[in-house]
């Protein structure tokens, strides 16, 4: 009788599933180091590929003149040394990659500086040992220096910028910079007392539910000042509203606005702001929730607030309050002139609150209202004809050879001069309307 042969399974355990999870990761991990490092190379190779012309050749004077003044030009995207790039060749890239005009012009900078004037940094990011990330940092410090000093910073941080963390990226490119160049660093610390800046980013509203965060470089004396007092005016407030409850931060902050409005009286503020706001809201929703689109004529695109914020704020700016009737986005309005009506440009706003080249997000208040047949090849001024373009964008248009066509109220089609294709559906912006 022949005996039956027993099978045997093996099942990984616990451990051996781990290892083989980490290990995945780890390899995953470095594909993703080494792919980022491509598209940096990439980039330099882009930027090397289209230096933009210094001075194009044109047949007409006027025509040289509108091209100089707002076509193409060679832009300076990285430290001395580095190649210029050409500024529309720039957003062809960037519109490839998924990146906004701005943004690609920064990237571009980063790997044509890094490449150029960071060798050995460079070397090490493109054989996956430091991230991109941490060279775009130290470029931010080494942009302005001359080619000596880059290159100082270059042979101390290389080495270590695979251990460094922001924070120590941030420090080594400071020490190596004034290390590399003491008359830079002078030279720097008289432009940093010349550039005291105080910024109010009215336009992250947006990203803090109707709150605005401020930053700024004051003097010393100028600063001590500000803090004696904000620290009375904040302990004012306490002994004045003891119901309001407010912490001491809170204070702070709501001190600040009251010195605001007492220079701008002279006396206790009472009706000193002025408030300016494009506010969206249906009634028939119980929710209470405003669509804020813009604050002081700021782009603030995606900010939403409370009827209740919203009425504090008119309160305390005693301020006239002017309700706008609803506007038909869908109605086709047109006129027989160039320029639109204030109405037709009002809805072409609401319509399309951004630039509508992929990628771009200003504020369409700020943004030429583009015919996207011309005028002067018979294009109608009218709902259909008018989208908002910046002006980056507009010229990118006009003299870049791009081109684009409306698919509908809201999404558009662009045609780059090589013949990539990009649709740009803007439907998530638009405003509602009933």
């Amino acid at each position: 009788m022949a005996r039956r042969k027993r099978s045997t399974t093996l099942i990984a355990g616990p451990r051996s599933r781990d290892e083989s999870l980490l290990a995945a990761a780890e390899v995953t991990h470095r594909a993703k180091r080494l792919a980022e490092a491509r598209e940096f190379d990439l980039a330099a190779r882009w930027g090397e590929a289209h230096p933009g012309d210094q001075a194009p050749a044109l047949a007409s004077a006027p025509v040289y003149e509108a091209n100089v003044l707002f076509g193409d030009r060679p832009l300076e995207v990285a430290g001395y040394g580095a190649p210029t790039v050409s500024e529309f060749a720039i957003t062809e890239f960037a519109t490839a990659v998924g990146m906004s005009s701005t943004g690609g012009r920064k990237f571009l900078g980063a790997a044509l500086e890094t490449k150029h004037r960071l060798p050995l940094l460079w070397a090490r990011v493109m054989a996956g040992e430091v991230q991109v990330w941490k060279a775009r940092r130290v470029t931010e410090h080494t942009i302005t220096l001359p080619p000596h000093a880059a290159a100082q910073v270059d042979t101390q941080i290389a080495p270590i910028a695979h251990q460094c963390s922001f924070a120590e990226i941030e420090r080594v490119a400071n020490k190596a910079a004034a290390e590399a160049d003491a008359d830079q660093g002078e030279e720097d610390r008289a432009e940093t007392a010349a550039g005291q800046y105080l910024r109010i980013a009215l336009e992250d509203a947006e990203h803090n539910h109707g709150y605005v965060p401020i930053e700024g470089l004051l003097d010393l004396d100028d600063a001590l000042a500000l803090e004696a007092a904000i620290k009375t005016k904040a302990y004012a407030l306490l002994e004045q509203h003891p119901e309001l409850n407010l912490d001491l931060d809170e204070r702070r902050a709501k001190a600040l606005g009251h010195l605001a409005d007492q220079a701008l009286t002279g006396g206790d503020g009472e009706g000193a702001r002025e408030l300016v706001i494009y506010a969206h809201h249906d009634t028939r929703e119980a929710h209470g929730i405003i669509s804020l689109e813009s604050t002081g004529g700021l782009s603030s695109t995606g900010s939403t607030i409370t009827i209740e914020q919203l009425a504090d704020w008119c309160h305390h700016a005693n301020t006239k309050v002017s309700i706008r009737p609803v506007l038909d986005l869908t109605e086709n309005l047109s006129t027989d002139r160039y320029q639109p009506t204030p109405r037709l440009r009002e809805q072409v706003i609401l319509t399309c609150l951004t630039c509508v080249f992929p990628g771009c997000g200003k504020t369409a208040r700020r943004c030429d209202l583009d015919h996207i047949t011309p005028w002067h090849h018979g294009g109608k001024t009218d709902s259909a004809n008018l989208a908002p373009l910046c002006r980056l964008h507009h010229r990118l248009k006009t003299h870049g050879n791009w081109t684009y066509k409306r698919q509908d109220k809201t999404t558009f089609v662009w045609t780059s001069p090589m013949g990539r294709v990009y649709v740009n559906d803007l439907t998530h912006k638009r405003r509602r309307t009933h």
